[in-house]
This record gives structure tokens, C-alpha cells and sequence, in this order.
């Protein structure tokens, strides 16, 4: 390929004759200039939103024909002066007199105290008393004690912005545009905290919430907070089986849920399977059908008075209780504590750019981290929540992101591939986006081209961590250059190092985090921590650290006035502080590549827990599920990652009753429908295997990793 186009390719991409001999000259000065300055002018000064997605990915690979694709996919954003200065990252790094966001970085980890004590007093976080220490470490590491002897109750710091600022932008399936301001949603979830008094619930109490992402759930949970009680987080797609699991870990002394939930134009039934699941007494919303003895409906339950003296807490206090799969049956409970938010705000604020009056949407729900997170990312920083009730891969989502005037959206990458395959979302406005954030899942750079597409090539913030970590440890900036489908740095305030099998630093292999950080677990409720953690992890004091040359965008493109100097990357390896040398590394279980110009790509998981729909759950919890259905003998669920990156993908392999054995799609039918009734709707079964025996140690374990790579050698 040169860099010089003809008509008869700009017309194979969808663009009339007229139209493609009109804009030819125009692309083919263009692209005559060096790379990154070349596709810079053609997203500002050529493409548009309305052009057939076909053109826009020729012209970036004709950009970048002869980029080295070792180094990733090519940037296909850069920051400009005017962006660059506008940001929360910027402003913090004029104030500590540090020039690149690099050193940003390095000071955040050398002086982790100082930096936690900077941004908690940047995202405005209130205290009823205040700490006389960040972090008191002399438990080690694995246990760290923060903001000592304080007293807070985190859901103070959710109501900052004046009482008329929009909270809420929500818009029910059918409905129009609503909103809730600071002073409505601060009242009604007083008035919840007042009504779990009255109805006898006590601080510490566990009251879980099974309900979709709507404002009444943000009332509700932060009512819950507030009251001094632990919300338990219930994906309100999980079957009964699953919610009366996630009950008793948690010991809920009640639940919020409502009646049915309208998808797509359907109603389904919600209230019906926390009957099924036993569940405590429930309050429910949208009542529609006859109440079991002892529940009571939403309007009986709000208390008349919606003024509330928030209860206040230790730091390490319980605010909610997540769920997140490992390679066993039963899933992880995870505590939050007042602390946790703080990482989601921290975030918010520097990696994601929120501002004060920002809105942001991210379809998700509170059954997932991604959802408590948006509730604190958004109204610590006094941004704008935006709730779409309905299918979010239809197009009524995206009028929505319009209609709103959304400045941040997140997403799973699954979503993107849904938007590409029906083109549902071509023609909106979507121009008040500043940034994307993508998370749940590997995203990849076809998909994440397409994205930035929708928006005029607006950045996307891959963002990677977990429910252990409220947040991310893996992410990107504002203030670099955004590759898609790539993180550009560790998140401010931790480290991570990358080791292979035998413990040695590599690019390529199991990535570890280097604690202390807030936001990391000190707790399970159900699992020992450390086991899960910590244990067999190597000594980081024993990783030999060795220093690589990494070429940065800088470099590659060093012509290009328009790269910032808040954009380069460290040309040599960090030197590791005192802080950041405790005695054992963190696990994490994922698997990441350090790309040689600095930044890095995810690989997926490397145990036998996989991410499905952005959801995790173990590979044992779908085989006791899909074991139980007529015809099968055993199983193995593995997930794969398309060669190209994206989504992990379900395979199933079987040993099956003789009779069975012709019968491979009706099986595939059965299996996908018992996975829909007993664990998750979204879990979507690519193949079944159908073989004569499983794999299996000598101690008689399924080797999992041997079908997948058996699975992935048959794929070439």
C-alpha cells in the first residue's frame, strides 16, 4: 500500500462518485504529510460522522501503512494544547511543578501518602473528623490502615454541588428525558435512611439491592450508606439460585428490588425470583402483584421526613458487599469500605477527566462494581449521572446519549461490536462527547476505531482493574496519546511489574500489582484474602529489575509539533521507592503485554475465571449448571479471545451419553437454555465440542488450559 489513493478504492467504501472525486485531492495532500500529522488533519479537517465507516478505517491504515505493528495499533487521537491544559491531570501537575505525566506517575507511586492526601483533597471528600495519618502500614502491605482514626461516611462527599445542579439525567424505555438535582436525590435518600430506621434496620445491618440502574436505586443506595448499613450488590439478570447465594454469603437482613423490568418492550419478572430465592423481607418499587407476608411497597416504606444525620463510621466501615467469581463454585464477597469510592473518584477525576456539570453514562448495573462506581465517580466530582432505562444496543440508547448531551460514556466493548453489526448508531449527534471509557472486557482496535468514529475520534480511556480494586490499575489518559484498544499507563497512586512462569520481569506474562494502594481489598468475607492474594506471589525485592529502551509516540513521530509535552513516555525503567518494595507482590490473575512503545495490551485472564458480557464468573460455577442437563456426562467451560482481541468467548467441551452423540445442536440448545434459566442470559454458549473424555492431572483436575489451547490450534 503507498499513500496515495484512487478514486475506485475512496468509491469501494461506500462514497458516491461525485462525492469521492470531490474529497480525492484533498486526501491525497493529506496524507502526504508525516503520519500522526496526516491523520490528524483528516479527522479535523475531511471526515465526517456520516461517511461510511469503510472510508474512515482506509484512511487511518493509509495513514499509518508503515507503522511497525509491533508497537500496537497507531494513535488515532492526540491531545491538543487547548485539551491538554484544560485537564484536572495538567492542573496537577502545574501545582507539584512536574513536566511530564510520566514524572506525574513516578512521584504518585515514590510518594503514595502524598498523593492520596493531594486527591482526596482535590475530589472535596468530607470528614466528620479528620484523619491524623493517610496510611499507617505497620501491619505490612497486605494490610494497610488508611486515613487513621478518622470518621466519615462517604455518601456526605456524593452531595457537594449546589442543590439545583442536575444528579440524575434519566430517561425510562418509551419515556422523555427527566432529572433529578443535588437537593431531590439528597432528599429522597433521606427519606430512605429514615425509613430503614423506622422499620428497625440497624447500622451494619446488610440490605441488598436487586434492581436495575434507575434513579430510585441511586437513592436507594446511598440512603443505605448513609443509614451506616452494607448494600449487598445483586445483578438483577441472575437467577434465583444465584441471588439466594449471593444472600446468605452476605447475611442480608433485607432487599430492594421491584416487580418486573421492562426490556425491550417486555415485562419481566423480578419480584417473582426473590420470592423463589427466600429472600428477607423486600421492600418493592413498580408493584403490580400481591405482596409476601412480612414485604411492603416502596411508597409505604419512604419515610416522611427527608432530613438525615448521616451516620458516621471507621474508614474501614463496610459500605457495600460485591461479587466477583474465582476458580470456585461459590463467588468472592468482597467488601467496600468508606475508603474504596475514594479510588473510584480519584479516577474519575484524573484519568477519566470528569469535571464539575459533566455528565456521564455508562449502561451498567449495581450488581456489577462499574455501577456503585459511577454513582461515586460521578457525584463526588459533581458530574451528572445519565441513566438510559432501556436495551442499550438499540438506537434509542444513542438518541439518549444525544438527548442528554452525554460528555462521558462508558462501555463494554461488546456493546461497540453490537452498534458496528447493525449500524444503529450512524447519523447521531454525539458531538458533546469528550471521552469514551471501555472496561468489562478486552476490547479490540477495529472495534475501538469504530467507537471513536461515532464522535468525531474523541479518546477512549481503556480502563482495568476489578471489584477488588474499585477501580482500575490498568488505564489511560487525556493527557497521551490514545492507541485504541491499548492502556497507556499504570493508574496514579500504584504500580504493576510483569513477570513470566518463572518469576522474572518480562514483557509479556501474569501482571502483578505492587501494592499499597486505597481501593485494594483488605477482606473477604468468604475466602481467606491472603490465600487469594498474596500467597506464592513472588518477593518483588527478589524480581531482578532490568531498564528497556522503549520508543514513545514522541519518538516515532518526533517531526509532529501537535505531540505534547505532557504526552511522552519514560525512555528508561522506574526506580522503585522504599514504599513500593513490600514483601510480596499482589496477584490479580491477568495477563498483559508491554507493548515497545511503552504501552500496554490486555491478554485476558490467566486462571480459569472468565469475563463474560463484561461479567466474571468461573468456569466451575457454568459446569455444575450445565452438568445437570440430560445427556451429559461432564464438562469443561473455557474462554477463548479472538485473535484479533475482543470479548472472551464461551466454549463448551462434553462428554456426553451415547445416544446423544448426533444430537450436537439440540444439546448446544439445551445448554445455552439452562444456562439462561440458572446463572446469566448474557453468557452466550460459541461452540460445543462434543469429545470422548477430558483432560485431566494426574490428581485428576480438567486441564482447562489444554483444551484452550487445543480450541485455539484448531482455529488456524
Amino acid at each position: 500500500m503507498t499513500k496515495q489513493l484512487s478514486l475506485e478504492k475512496i468509491v469501494a467504501c461506500g462514497i458516491n462518485k461525485e462525492t469521492a472525486a470531490t474529497i480525492l485531492p484533498q486526501i491525497n495532500r493529506l496524507l502526504s504529510l508525516s503520519a500522526a500529522n496526516s491523520w490528524q488533519q483528516i479527522v479535523q479537517n475531511l471526515l465526517k460522522s456520516d461517511y461510511p465507516y469503510p472510508l474512515h478505517e482506509l484512511l487511518y491504515e493509509t495513514a499509518f501503512f508503515d507503522w511497525d505493528a509491533s508497537q500496537g495499533p497507531p494513535p488515532a487521537w492526540f491531545p491538543s494544547n487547548e485539551q491538554l491544559e484544560a485537564s484536572n491531570i495538567a492542573v496537577l501537575m502545574d501545582d507539584l511543578k512536574i513536566s511530564s505525566y510520566q514524572e506525574l506517575h513516578a512521584w504518585s507511586v515514590k510518594n503514595r501518602a502524598e498523593f492520596w492526601d493531594i486527591t482526596i483533597q482535590r475530589v472535596g471528600i468530607r470528614f466528620q473528623q479528620k484523619y491524623r495519618e493517610i496510611v499507617d502500614l505497620s501491619k505490612g502491605v497486605e494490610t494497610p490502615q488508611w486515613l487513621v482514626d478518622a470518621r466519615l461516611n462517604i455518601a456526605e462527599s456524593c452531595f457537594n454541588a449546589p442543590e439545583d445542579s442536575p444528579a440524575i439525567i434519566y430517561q425510562p424505555e418509551g419515556g422523555s428525558l427527566s432529572v433529578m438535582s443535588y437537593g431531590e436525590l439528597n432528599a429522597l435518600s433521606n427519606r430512605v435512611a429514615n425509613g430503614l430506621v423506622e422499620a428497625g434496620f440497624e447500622v451494619g445491618d446488610a440490605i441488598a439491592i436487586a434492581m436495575p440502574m434507575t434513579a430510585e436505586s441511586v437513592a436507594i443506595y446511598l440512603g443505605i450508606v448513609k443509614a451506616g448499613c452494607a448494600v449487598v450488590s445483586i445483578a438483577d439478570s441472575f437467577a434465583a439460585s444465584e441471588i439466594a447465594t449471593r444472600l446468605r454469603i452476605s447475611n442480608a437482613k433485607g432487599i430492594f428490588t421491584q416487580d418486573t423490568i421492562l426490556r425491550a418492550g417486555k415485562q419481566l419478572p423480578l419480584y417473582a425470583k426473590i420470592v423463589e430465592a427466600q429472600a428477607p423481607r423486600a421492600i418493592v418499587l413498580s408493584l403490580n402483584s400481591p405482596l409476601r407476608q412480612g414485604d411492603r411497597s416502596w411508597e409505604d416504606f419512604l419515610s416522611e421526613s427527608d432530613r438525615f444525620d448521616t451516620v458516621a463510621a471507621s474508614p474501614s466501615a463496610h459500605t457495600n458487599i460485591l461479587f466477583s467469581s474465582g476458580t470456585t463454585g461459590e463467588p468472592k464477597a468482597i467488601p467496600w469500605t468508606h475508603v474504596t469510592p475514594i479510588k473510584c473518584a480519584v479516577d474519575g477525576y484524573l484519568h477519566h477527566d470528569i469535571h464539575p456539570g459533566d455528565i456521564i453514562a455508562w449502561p451498567t448495573n449495581l450488581g456489577w462494581m462499574m455501577g456503585p462506581w459511577l454513582i461515586y465517580a460521578s457525584l463526588i466530582n459533581r458530574g451528572a449521572i445519565a441513566l438510559y432505562y432501556g436495551t442499550p444496543t438499540e438506537r434509542g440508547f444513542g438518541e439518549f446519549v444525544r438527548d442528554a448531551r452525554v460528555n462521558v460514556l462508558g462501555l463494554v466493548p461488546s456493546l461497540v461490536s453490537a452498534w458496528k453489526t447493525t449500524a444503529c448508531m450512524k447519523g447521531l449527534d454525539w458531538s458533546a462527547i469528550k471521552a469514551f471509557s471501555s472496561t468489562g472486557e478486552c476490547s479490540n482496535p477495529q472495534d475501538m476505531l469504530f467507537l471513536m468514529s461515532l464522535a468525531q475520534y474523541k479518546p477512549i480511556i481503556e480502563y482495568c482493574g476489578g471489584t477488588e480494586i474499585g477501580g482500575a490499575y490498568m488505564t489511560g489518559t487525556v493527557v497521551q496519546p490514545c492507541a485504541p484498544a491499548t492502556f497507556s499507563t499504570p493508574a496514579l497512586g500504584l504500580d504493576v511489574v510483569i513477570l513470566d512462569e518463572n518469576g522474572d520481569r518480562t514483557d509479556k506474562g501474569e501482571v502483578f500489582i505492587i501494592p499499597p494502594s486505597i481501593g485494594l481489598s483488605n477482606e473477604l468475607l468468604n475466602k481467606d484474602h491472603h490465600q487469594v492474594y498474596f500467597a506464592d506471589t513472588p518477593p518483588l525485592l527478589k524480581v531482578e529489575s532490568r531498564k528497556s529502551k522503549v520508543e514513545s509516540f514522541d519518538e516515532v513521530e518526533s517531526k509532529d509539533s501537535s505531540l505534547s509535552p505532557l504526552s511522552p513516555l519514560s525512555s528508561e525503567g522506574r526506580t522503585l521507592s522504599p514504599l513500593s518494595l513490600p514483601l510480596s507482590l499482589r496477584r490479580h490473575g491477568d495477563q498483559m503485554e508491554r507493548l515497545p512503545n511503552g504501552y500496554y495490551r490486555a491478554l485476558g485472564r490467566v486462571d480459569d475465571t472468565m469475563n463474560l458480557g463484561g461479567i466474571k464468573v468461573s468456569a466451575a460455577e457454568i459446569e455444575q449448571t450445565l452438568n445437570a442437563v440430560e445427556g451429559i456426562c461432564e464438562t469443561a467451560a473455557i474462554a477463548i479471545s479472538p485473535p484479533q482481541g475482543g470479548p472472551s468467548q464461551l466454549v463448551v467441551y462434553a462428554v456426553v451419553m451415547p445416544e446423544f452423540g448426533h444430537r450436537q445442536e439440540e444439546l448446544k440448545a439445551s445448554l445455552q437454555a439452562a444456562i439462561r434459566q440458572n446463572l446469566n442470559p448474557l453468557f452466550k454458549i460459541r461452540e460445543l465440542v462434543i469429545v470422548e473424555a477430558l483432560p485431566r492431572t494426574a490428581s485428576n483436575k480438567v486441564m482447562r488450559r489444554v483444551l484452550r489451547d487445543r480450541f485455539i490450534s484448531n482455529q488456524r
